[in-house]
């Protein structure tokens, strides 16, 4: 058979076509699968490690290197990997020296825990103020406690002790909170790639870090190492991953009305918390099971302080459970190093994060979801059938923590960022504050009830959440993005609803001027708004101190742009 050159033209073109509209249709069909793909759920086993503990006599330093040599018995028992992290005292003990550098490398890491003991402080050449050789206060323990020019002395008294006794500088540095003069020097000169701070408390241990990227990992501003930057230039290139699995239904609102918060968090020594088993396996199935953006994230592990006794039960719960989850491919366990990396790896800037529950444990109703930006947190909390949005911050990398060139004289650190929304501090045992979803009906004034929610993921940093109503036939559908919150009704039915603020009567609010489009607002001296790109604020008769309308059924909220 032959063929004319036409025809063979005619074939070639055909060929070439179909081979378009194939790869078009394969690179479309990876596209949606790529989207579709569950975010990785990690999970650092970090244990940090004092010399010492002068607030009781029992535990000894022999009960605090026993409480370490236990942990990492249970690590190789269920063949987990993890980090570990030491003080400057402990550091230079032999006894850590000998069993942490024994561990296999790549498996564990053995970073550095920014508490500042007796010797660092002595051996940079300052006078130490402390009560004990380890002081837990604000401005003797921590960072905060000295000047920028200190600190940089403290920091390479400890970089160069650690590498002539492991061969290398740390890669991961955590604390309770770091200045953002210290982790930028860290970066700088040692180039870190991993941090890790306190999860949000107020009060608690005289330490308060309120209103910050909830969960999972953030690069922080370069004049404030709570606070989230917007811009690639403005922020430390160091993730900072938050600390110790907070409960994210009971976590916020424990301690109401007190002068600290409690403790619910996946640390093995609480009994309702990271010691009880229904409690973990609850936690663990909803850090895995439900949805989330980007990636979700939690630290297990324990500080060597609470000793072995008190955290041998939560160990025993919690490790067989994460080295079945990790075989499972539910979750993966690597060191801070490895997810510092892998962040850096994967995120220019900070990312939009979620963390859902769309269960909780037996005998509550409650739903709720955290969605992190890198310009602002939101809470929203289903109770009893109804919504409240129980916080909203909003985040600028321009406001500088008060630590940043002074050092802290007060035996108590607090770090803020911008609220919005805040149903801890404004709220009292039985006023509980947020921002509640309203209706007229009948002439009433009711809450607007549902069932339960549905969340799922519309597109890169993009949650929707969907919210069937019993009040009327229809659904509030409420869309979360970097930049925007958008709320509609949908119904052919029609409904006059609004949300409503309500908080406690002396709550002390940003709220400067209530404007038709824009919230002005001013905390610890900085001035910020929250505009109206669709929907109306005002200032309702009933108590209320802020009411929110739609316009056209729909509320879109501007969280990217709030200078003014």
């Amino acid at each position: 058979m032959t063929f004319k050159n036409t025809d063979i033209s005619k074939m070639l073109i055909t060929y070439l076509a179909c081979s378009i509209f194939c790869l078009g249709s394969f690179c479309s069909m990876a596209q949606r699968v790529k989207i579709q793909q569950p975010s990785p759920k990690i999970v650092n086993i970090v244990n940090f490690i004092r010399l010492l503990e002068p607030r009781d006599e029992k535990i000894t330093e022999d009960v605090l290197y026993q409480t370490v040599v236990k942990q990492v018995e249970i690590m190789k028992r269920y063949h987990l990997g993890g980090t570990f992290l030491l003080q400057y005292d402990a550091l230079m003990d032999k006894r850590y020296q000998t069993l942490l550098a024994s561990l296999p490398k790549g498996t564990f890491e053995i970073g550095a825990w920014w508490e500042i003991p007796q010797p660092l402080v002595e051996n940079a050449g300052m006078k130490w103020r402390g009560r004990y050789p380890w002081d837990w206060r604000a401005n003797i323990g921590f960072s905060t406690g000295y000047t920028p020019a200190e600190r940089e002395k403290i920091i390479d008294v400890y970089f160069a002790d650690f590498r002539k006794i492991f061969g290398y500088y740390p890669k991961s540095v955590a604390s309770w909170f770091i200045d953002a003069h210290s982790l930028n020097y860290m970066y700088e000169k040692y180039h870190i790639v991993a941090s890790a701070n306190c999860k949000d408390q107020y009060g608690t241990d005289g330490y308060t870090l309120w209103g910050g990227y909830w969960n999972q990992a953030y690069y922080p501003s370069k004049i404030n190492s709570y606070m989230p930057a917007q811009h690639a230039d403005k922020q430390i290139p160091v993730p900072i991953f938050r600390m110790l699995g907070s409960d994210p239904v009971r976590q916020y609102d424990t301690g109401i009305s007190s002068s600290r918060q409690g403790v619910i968090t996946l640390e093995p020594v609480y009994r309702f918390g990271g010691g009880d088993s229904t409690w973990v396996n609850w936690f663990f199935k909803t850090l895995t099971d439900d949805k989330s953006l980007g990636f979700n994230y939690t630290q297990a592990g324990q500080e060597n302080s609470f000793t072995w006794d008190a955290m041998k039960k939560g160990f025993e719960i919690q490790m067989p459970l994460i080295a079945r989850l990790r075989d499972q491919h539910k979750i993966r366990v690597e060191t801070m190093a490895a997810s510092g990396l892998w962040f850096k790896k994967t995120y220019k800037v900070t990312p939009a994060t979620s963390f859902t529950v769309t269960k909780d444990i037996e005998g509550s109703d409650l739903k709720t979801v955290w969605y992190n930006s890198r310009f602002y947190r939101i809470n929203l909390l289903w109770e009893h059938n109804s919504l409240r949005i129980r916080d909203v911050h909003l985040f600028d990398e321009k406001f500088p923590s008060v630590y940043e060139t002074e050092p802290v004289t007060s035996n108590e650190c607090t770090f803020f960022t911008l609220p919005i929304v805040d149903g801890y501090i404004w709220s009292k045992h039985k006023e509980l504050a947020g921002m509640r979803i309203k209706a007229i009906v009948n002439g009433n004034e009711v809450l607007v009830e549902g069932s339960d929610p549905k969340f799922s993921k519309t597109a890169t940093g993009a949650l929707h959440i969907s919210w069937p109503l019993t009040t009327i036939k229809g659904s509030l559908e409420i869309e979360l993005t970097e930049g925007q919150v958008k709320i509609n009704l949908v119904s052919k039915t029609r409904l006059d609803w609004f949300f409503d603020l309500n908080t406690a009567a002396d709550a002390k609010l940003p709220f400067e001027s209530i404007a038709p489009k824009q919230l002005n607002c001013r905390f610890e001296d900085a001035n910020y708004k929250l505009s109206a790109v669709k929907g109306i604020f005002g200032k309702p008769d009933n108590g209320a101190v802020l009411r929110l309308k739609p316009q056209m059924n729909s509320i879109i909220l501007n969280t990217a742009n709030i200078a003014r």
